[in-house]
């Protein structure tokens, strides 16, 4: 095993040279090449697709369970509000700013680092794979998903996002409704037409009013937010169309199709999902990795935020150093400390699961 140290100071050497170059979504190659050649360097395999760069320990048994280890390296467009350059990395007072410092990279040089640290053991209890994800920011076809059939069978996933490395069990699904209230066009000086714009406030106020039946234990209630609107092509003319759009944070009390049917159901609008791949997604709480983080003081909580959890078919825990509070902001941040303190908390869990797992593995794999 690795000095924890070394592997501190590489992990932040690394997360130094990933903000200095522009990993947008979509155009995260430059950060993918760092990763790509920061494995290269120590000898270590990589495989590659699109943006995606993806690593195993070195005696991968192919009879053992597999645990995910992943993060992504894209990044949103810098806040406006940044007062420095977003592409510098900078320490002062034991922060580092910089794009991309929290929201996700923090997490995965840490996970990188817990990689590394278990990479040659010989004895482990089950493999490890390591994917750096693209296009996680916008939830893009090009990211996890698109890696899952070429990196084999995984059993469990560690997601490596800003939790302040509190315990997320479960975290909410997005769906993105697309709405159109339809009427018929007539001048508004005379008693003609339909209003379209009357129609859509009837199913706006039910978006805002209504509350499923059913609430998740963990998540609360299915979130539902009008978010855009648009009707109308001048004063006079009373609009035939008004449409809307609805963000649906969904759980694990429906299914999203379910959620979809439900709100049909309701509105006079007709409506459809730009995807309903983005489902909320859990683990239990009995399982050995979560176990492991309460026995080391972490807190449970469910999460209102998406990850690339929601692609990701096998349970997942989110979990990572930094404050999800700081992803997007201007001069974002991470602590330096989080960063060590991170890669501390995940081997630490990752060692007693295995303790834990010996005699109730199989049964928290599905």
């Amino acid at each position: 095993m690795k000095d924890k140290d070394s592997l501190f100071q590489d992990s932040l050497a690394l997360l130094k040279q990933l903000i200095a170059v522009s990993s947008l979504s979509r155009e995260e190659m430059l950060t993918a090449d760092l990763i790509e050649a920061f494995f290269n360097e120590r000898y270590i395999k990589t495989f590659r697709k699109g943006n995606n760069v993806w690593v195993y320990n070195a005696h991968y048994e192919s009879n053992k369970p597999t645990v995910l280890l992943n993060s992504h390296h894209d990044t949103v467009k810098a806040n406006p509000g940044y007062t420095r350059d977003p592409l510098v990395p900078t320490v002062e007072e034991g922060k580092l700013y910089g794009l991309g410092s929290n929201d996700a990279g923090g997490c995965l040089v840490s996970l990188i680092a817990t990689f590394l640290y278990f990479y040659e053991e010989k004895d482990l209890k089950y493999n490890f794979c390591l994917v750096a994800s693209a296009e996680e920011e916008i939830s893009g076809r090009n990211g996890i998903e698109s890696v899952l059939e070429d990196i084999g069978t995984i059993d469990f996933a560690i997601v490596g996002e800003p939790t302040l490395m509190d315990l997320a069990v479960a975290e909410k699904g997005l769906m993105v409704l697309d709405c159109n209230a339809i009427g018929i066009a007539g001048h508004a000086a005379r008693n003609e037409g339909d209003n379209a714009i009357y129609k859509a406030i009837k199913d706006i106020q039910w978006f805002k009013d209504y509350a499923f039946e059913k609430t998740s234990a963990t998540l609360g209630p299915i979130k539902m937010s009008v978010t855009m609107i648009q009707a109308g092509s001048q004063h006079n003319v009373v609009p035939a169309n008004c449409s809307f759009v609805v963000d649906v944070r969904t759980t694990d009390a429906y299914t999203n199709e379910e959620t979809l049917a439900i709100i049909k159901s309701h509105v006079s609008s007709e409506v459809s999902a730009r995807s309903t791949r983005l489902k909320s997604s859990s683990i239990p709480e009995e399982h050995p990795i979560v176990r492991a983080g309460i026995t080391l003081g972490r807190k449970l909580y469910g999460s209102p935020t998406m990850s690339d959890q929601a692609l990701i078919p096998v349970p997942s825990l989110k979990l990572g150093p930094g404050d999800s509070a700081r992803s997007h902001m201007a001069d974002e941040f991470i602590y330096i400390d989080e960063i060590r303190e991170g890669i501390d908390l995940y081997i630490a869990m990752l060692q007693r699961s295995y303790k834990k797992a010996s005699n109730c593995w199989k049964l928290f794999l599905y």
